[in-house]
């Protein structure tokens, strides 16, 4: 047993080693809250607790190689729920709580039919199939990150239908959608060096990066399936590179669609997009 401040000190200070201090303290927090259910107060009051030092060594040792807290302790945090993480699938970000948001508040049909393209995790698809108590498909290219979602949506009880598909090459499994939500790849392949490398060593690339050729191909290809799989007055979202918003825009109002808008994030970045089908 021992003084869980003590030991919240002692983390802080091996992972100031390769982080700063505000960042080493906010990773320690969730290790310790993640894997030992030690909560803040825990720490605060200074409450004797039983960790196992070998595992907390463990986890140290793969923080220190720059291992995401988030695959670290196989938690992530989106939406006010846990959801199982893994290196198959990228990390939820605070911005693609956002996106979700934006859908909510906008969503004025009951039991919406909703297709999110990439589902990754399932952060976005469960989270909506949660929220407005419907049933949400979802696609990915990557039979892990499917698995991911799947033990999601089964750990959250959300109801969902998940496909193995590829968008570039295949069209979307379901029709007569209500929405249609993607949060593609976007990131271009010669920005790869300015990414941090708990991102690039960890996450799966073909989640993150598209060819500098074509940055937005993923949201050409997703709109254009969008024409036939949406309703009439269904609407596209998107989350995007900050760049390339007025490039998405353009696309969309070309392709057809109507109420093209750009949305910032709270850094004030444009990083969504949606768009009316009619």
């Amino acid at each position: 047993m021992k003084n869980v401040k003590q030991i919240w000190q002692e983390t802080v200070k091996q992972l100031e080693k390769v982080y700063d201090r505000r960042e080493a303290e906010n990773i320690t927090y969730l290790l310790l809250e993640d894997a030992f259910s030690v909560s803040k107060t825990d720490i605060l009051f200074e409450a004797v607790v039983e960790i196992a030092s070998d595992q907390l060594n463990v986890y140290i040792q793969k923080l220190l190689q720059h291992e995401p807290i988030q695959y670290v302790t196989g938690i992530a945090d989106f939406y006010g729920r846990r959801f199982h993480i893994e290196p198959g699938a990228l990390i939820p970000r605070p911005e693609t709580e956002e996106l979700v948001g934006l859908i909510l508040k906008e969503n004025q049909v009951q039991n919406p039919r909703i297709l999110d393209v990439g589902v990754g995790s399932g952060c976005i698809a469960l989270t909506l199939a949660l929220e407005l108590d419907t049933q949400v498909y979802g696609t990915d290219v990557s039979e892990e990150a499917i698995a991911i979602a799947r033990k999601n949506a089964q750990q959250l009880g959300a109801k969902t239908q998940l496909y193995h598909s590829d968008i570039l090459k295949e069209d979307l499994p379901e029709s007569n959608l209500d929405i249609l939500v993607s949060n593609p790849p976007y990131i271009p392949q010669k920005e790869f060096d300015l990414i941090a490398q708990n991102v690039t060593w960890f996450e799966p690339e073909m989640a993150l990066f598209v060819p500098n050729r074509d940055p937005i191909l993923f949201y050409k290809r997703i709109a254009d399936a969008g024409l036939n799989a949406l309703k009439s007055g269904g609407k596209l979202y998107f989350e995007i590179h900050e760049n390339f918003g007025n490039e998405v825009k353009t696309f969309l109002e070309n392709a057809g669609y109507s109420e093209v808008n750009i949305h910032q994030d709270m850094q004030g970045k444009h990083r969504m997009v949606s768009a009316l089908n009619g």
